[in-house]
């Protein structure tokens, strides 16, 4: 795993300025590959501009410096810089050395280029695993980059009147530090708000993108032009038993478990106690004869602890096993979270997936996880509700959402992480949202009529409706038919690619720990959604069904039966408790109203009745706390203007 970055520029600047930007600019990204390092500087022929490709190395696979990047084929006309994995390059290394290709390194970096040198417009498909890169193609005088197809890598780029800069972080862009455009992208911050997560390709700054997963991306003659090489497909298959199809899943899983277990370094598993990670540690064992460490976090309240589930896993499968326990005090971590976060994510889980990482480096170079399972098999609880709500679409719309408000807030608050009280109230915020968001309006966290009385000025009746069409155009882009899987391509489309794999990539990194997601991989995505609906959610109780029933034999039933629990921290708790003066001296009066974009009186009033009890408004602060936070750290690291 690594961090990259680079620029293509028709600027005549000198060198020197140049080479000072670039070696800013990796210099950043160093967390992300403490080994080695390189900021490199390609004038091109014909005065074309110049190229740097900037690389951050951590070393997994081939750790001699033979596997230094940047990195050349053999006569020095082609160029990479690559953050990821490729666990099928093994495979094409004997038809390239039949080709004539050589060899003068173990790593998977090297096959990639004379993959390209072969046929760089069919590179992507060919590959398999976690991926973003950027070669400077000197014959051609582009830049080609690419990122996998579930956007596992992160790639960020910004286009200028100057040429193209690229990175695997937003920081190491804001260190080019010319020709930016840095203002804030309203709708991009209406996103975050509303969902917690910024959809692709958004960022809070309009000059700064993200490559969408999927894609690649060619810079030439001062033109970009991105192209989509992989969609998820729709549903196609019906022929299989349910036996049939619970012994390919486990074989399509055990294959890719056992892919992700190469490597030169040691290596461990998150274990949560849930199906999916679980599972994980099943097949590793199952494919070691070695016992697997396991890495866990823990939590003082028991309604957010997961330790009696991981115990049943760690002695069935022996596994070598590590814990933390989580405290308050976690929150004085984040100033540094933010600074790591780029983006800003407002998922409460990044306390506990930085801290898990940074115990689990302490004895391991690589980590499998297990997230995905969610999103491809139906295991969230919102999945159900949104089937019991059709029952209720009987109901006039107008009715529905009046009724379901008051009864939102009639419901008690409780301290708990779950309880009927807590799936009471958000299925009932959720019901009173319109009903052709689906599944989504069960993660929305502000309607329509709280943004209006958040923002200032007339903004939030347009930004709120232009979020929704986000969602909408995602949902109808849905290659197949079945209503299920239409709602699981949206959330592998939003929720998985802009918010758990940025969450993930970004704690694991700052700690210099490579995460690999077996669930993932492209072929049990497909495998995945070639099924119809009914095989993942039956009924009202049987989430994830297909899933469940092919780890029968190798899970105890407790935690196959068990409800979804949810990564999480007590932050509801904190914020009315150790959290509560941070909080109120954070979104202060005189910095809101500066700051010109909510409503004081919005922001006290949930403030207010948030500490006094009244009611559960730990999201909607929490995504406010973590923007003012956001925008004071990057207003001094690369600019800021609104």
């Amino acid at each position: 795993m690594c961090g990259i970055c680079g620029f293509f520029t028709t600027h005549h600047e000198s060198r020197e300025v140049l080479q000072e930007r670039l070696e800013r600019m990796t210099a950043l990204l160093r967390h992300r590959g403490p080994d080695d390092g390189e900021a490199r500087l390609f004038p091109l022929d014909g005065d074309a501009g110049i190229v740097g490709l900037g690389h951050r190395r951590l070393s997994i696979i081939d750790l001699s410096p033979a596997g230094h990047q940047p990195m050349s084929n053999e006569d020095g006309s082609l160029w990479i810089t690559y953050n990821g994995e490729v666990y099928n390059f093994q495979d094409f290394i004997p038809e390239l050395k039949g080709k004539g290709h050589t060899f003068r390194s173990r790593s998977d970096t090297e096959v990639l280029l004379h993959l390209y040198e072969e046929d760089p417009e069919g590179l992507c498909e060919k590959l398999r695993g976690m991926f973003a890169f950027a070669f400077l193609d000197k014959k051609r005088q582009r830049l080609f980059l690419a990122r996998d197809r579930v956007g596992i890598k992160p790639l960020y780029y910004a286009s200028t009147a100057k040429g193209l800069i690229f990175a695997s972080e937003i920081k190491a862009i804001l260190a080019f530090g010319e020709g930016l455009d840095l203002s804030l992208d309203l709708q991009a911050l209406d996103a975050f708000l509303t969902h917690e997560y910024i959809f692709s390709p958004m960022t809070l700054f309009k000059g700064i993108r993200k490559l969408p997963p999927g894609h690649a991306m060619i810079y030439e003659k001062g033109t970009i032009r991105v192209e989509r090489y992989w969609e998820v497909p729709g549903e196609t298959r019906r022929d299989l038993k349910e036996e049939a199809l619970k012994q390919e899943l486990v074989e399509v899983l055990e294959e890719s478990v056992r892919m992700r277990m190469i490597s030169d370094v040691p290596l461990g598993v998150f274990l949560s106690g849930g199906v999916d990670s679980s599972s994980v540690v099943a097949m590793m064992s199952q494919a070691s004869d070695l016992p697997i460490r396991s890495f866990s976090i823990r939590f003082e309240d028991r309604t957010y602890d997961e330790g009696r589930y991981v115990e049943m896993v760690r002695k069935r499968y022996r596994t070598e096993h590590t814990e933390f326990v989580i405290q308050p005090d976690v929150l004085d971590l984040l100033p540094k979270l933010i600074h790591h976060m780029d983006d800003p994510i407002g998922d409460f889980s990044i306390f506990p997936t930085y801290l898990v990482s940074k115990m689990a480096r302490e004895y391991v170079t690589v980590i499998l996880s297990g997230d995905g399972g969610d999103e491809l098999f139906a295991g969230y609880e919102t999945y159900v509700a949104e089937r019991l709500a059709r029952y209720l679409s009987v109901v006039p719309e107008g009715m529905r959402r009046k009724a379901s408000k008051a009864l939102a807030s009639a419901i008690p608050v409780t301290e708990k992480k779950k309880g009927m009280a807590n799936y009471l109230s958000r299925f009932f915020e959720g019901i009173a949202l319109p009903e052709a968001l689906g599944h989504v309006r069960w993660m929305t966290f502000w309607d329509d009529d709280q943004k209006q009385s958040l923002y200032q000025g007339d903004a939030a009746e347009a930004l709120s409706k232009e979020t929704q069409a986000c969602i909408m155009r995602i949902m109808e882009s849905y290659p197949g038919k079945d209503a299920l899987n239409r709602l699981l391509y949206t959330d592998v489309k939003t929720y998985l690619t802009d918010n758990i794999l940025p969450k993930v990539d970004r704690m694991s990194m700052a700690t210099s720990l490579e995460v690999r997601v077996p669930i993932l991989d492209h072929k049990v995505v497909e495998w995945a959604f070639s099924l119809p609906g009914d095989l993942k959610l039956r009924g009202m109780k049987e989430t994830k069904y297909i899933f469940k029933k092919a780890m029968t034999p190798y899970l105890p039933e407790e935690i196959l039966q068990r409800p979804k629990q949810g990564f999480s921290i007590p932050i509801k708790n904190w914020l009315k408790g150790p959290m509560k003066e941070f909080l109120m001296d954070t979104l202060d009066e005189r910095s809101v109203r500066e700051e010109g974009i909510f409503r004081w009186e919005t922001v006290n009033r949930l403030i207010q009745e948030h500490v006094n009890g009244e009611a559960n408004h730990s999201h909607r602060l929490w995504g406010l706390l973590v923007f003012r936070l956001w925008k004071d750290h990057f207003a001094q690291e690369g600019g800021f203007t609104h």
